[in-house]
């Protein structure tokens, strides 16, 4: 199995397919051309996430999150796409608006077939819990977070 696009918020170095290529994904529409440029049948799978603050929070907690800048992530909806078939970010997101209108942040990544056949079903699903399974214990890393402008966000 291909891992697809890997990212790192620091250094923006991305793995495709086991190849190592310097990228620039500032959005989310940057994601979806270079999966629809990859000679390899891509889905990209995607994790929407909503922010919460827990029961005990503190008046600290409280500021931040409303201010936007903290919050308790929890996986509300999960999907995997063809990037051929996703116009852009904004058709994206209305969508995902109709069915979880709270998201705060999108993680993504994309998952490489194999020649002209496109990832399995038990493939896809497997990934994707391993996705939300990865946001519910904030271990983030190979995931890329978007926030619901469609803009690469880093997580602190």
């Amino acid at each position: 199995m291909s891992a697809g696009f890997i990212f790192d918020g620091h250094t923006g170095l991305t793995a495709i397919a086991g190849k190592l290529t310097r990228m620039d994904i500032s959005h989310f529409n940057d994601l979806l051309a270079a999966a629809c440029a990859e000679a390899e049948p891509q889905r990209l799978l995607l994790v929407f996430a909503g922010a919460s603050l827990p029961a005990n929070a503190t008046a600290q907690q409280r500021a931040d999150f409303e201010a936007g800048e903290s919050g308790e992530l929890a996986p509300l909806m999960c999907v995997d796409k063809d990037p051929a078939l996703l116009p852009d970010f904004e058709a994206l997101a209305v969508e995902a608006c109709t069915l979880v209108p709270d998201w705060a942040l999108l993680f993504a990544a994309a998952l490489s077939g194999h020649g002209d056949k496109a990832p399995s079903d038990s493939v896809i699903d497997a990934e994707l819990q391993r996705m939300v399974d990865s946001v519910k214990s904030g271990r983030l890393t190979g995931l890329i977070p978007f926030d619901r402008h469609g803009m690469a966000v880093q997580l602190g």
